[in-house]
């Protein structure tokens, strides 16, 4: 093992919990800066594919549903999305726990209800894995270019507002649905016990057209929740300050998840650990084509699906998390069933 290290993390979901968890196993001293008061994120579907397991296989005990596809619904045609591995509704908030537990166990210790309001001091590295708000990525203070600047002087990523809400239903179907919106889309998943709608959209749009939505189909919500999904790969060049996760802007841009690809930039920075100018290479070198061609396809689909629906197949097979994927995806045009 190389020498041991200082190290603050500043957020406790599930990347920062991750890294405190894998780091703290390898012999480094590791402190997590919460600004909650408890652990777990609230405001997410939950939807991951089975590369979850890859990272976490604890987390199987925590599957409530299995989907098997999905199905984009277009005012004049909806298209079958298969996906090359199933996808698991979990509950994020669970998920968060389980791994504090595994942090926790291996030595990290966990301060909660404790807001950073400067760079922690006396650490040999600082991670930042504080979400779409990230503080730290806030003042990181240094040059970017074709990103936009918070006040504090740090990249800025692109932000959607997410809100969900529940039907308390129970619903075990192995499907989720989605329409897609001139400026995002509505989502329904049957989480077994329930069911969940919700929608990610320009934050002053999103509200208005998710309640027209709900209106129309009669559908009241409860525990209605909301939170600011970020999404763009921040361009950063630090050596001991670094980004994962949605604090580095690493959500799907076309469904604003970020659990997995927040984990595969974990999974880089233990690699190269402690050379954080290596795992902002990586990260760029793996993200940046990601983000092109899911922009690229994202905004080719929702073309012919508004307005020329015929080009698009009835059914198409895909990686649910790295949408193209050209050693996975496969498109089938003319489906037997």
């Amino acid at each position: 093992m190389s020498k041991s290290l200082n190290v603050a993390i500043v957020g406790a979901g599930v990347c920062g919990l991750y890294l405190a968890w894998k780091l703290s196993e390898k012999g480094h001293k590791v402190a997590v800066f919460e600004k909650k008061q408890e652990i777990g994120k609230q405001a997410c579907s939950g939807l991951f594919s089975q590369k979850i397991f890859d990272y976490i296989p604890q987390s199987r005990n925590l599957i409530q549903n299995k989907i098997d596809y999905t199905l984009i619904h277009f005012p004049k045609k909806s298209v079958k999305v298969l996906f090359s591995e199933k996808f698991l509704v979990m509950s994020h908030s669970e998920l968060d726990k389980l791994v504090a537990d595994l942090a926790k166990k291996a030595g990290a210790e966990i301060i909660l209800n404790n807001k950073v309001k400067s760079l922690p001091s006396g650490f040999d590295r600082i991670i930042g894995c504080d979400g779409a708000q990230s503080f730290v990525r806030k003042n990181l203070n240094i040059f970017t270019r074709n990103a936009l600047r918070s006040k504090a002087g740090g990249p800025e990523p692109n932000f959607s507002l997410g809100i969900l809400g529940f039907v308390h239903n129970k619903d075990s179907s192995n499907f989720v649905e989605t329409w897609p919106q001139k400026t995002g889309f509505i989502w329904r998943i049957p989480q077994g016990k329930q069911i969940e709608y919700g929608i990610m959209g320009k934050p002053l749009k999103a509200k208005k057209l998710l309640k027209e939505f709900l209106e129309k189909q009669g559908i009241e919500l409860k525990e209605i929740k909301s939170e600011m999904i970020a999404s763009g790969l921040i361009k950063f060049s630090h050596p001991k300050i670094t980004l994962c996760g949605e604090a580095a802007g690493l959500t799907k841009p076309w469904g604003g998840g970020g659990v997995i690809w927040g984990l595969k930039s974990c999974e880089m920075l233990l690699k190269h650990f402690p050379d954080f100018l290596a795992h902002q290479k990586a990260m760029k070198n793996f993200f940046r084509p990601k983000f092109i061609l899911s922009k690229i396809s994202t905004k080719m689909v929702y073309f012919f699906g508004f307005n020329l629906p015929w080009f698009l197949p009835k059914q198409v097979k895909i990686d649910g998390d790295y949408i193209l994927n050209f050693n996975k995806m496969s498109k089938l045009r003319n489906p037997k069933s």
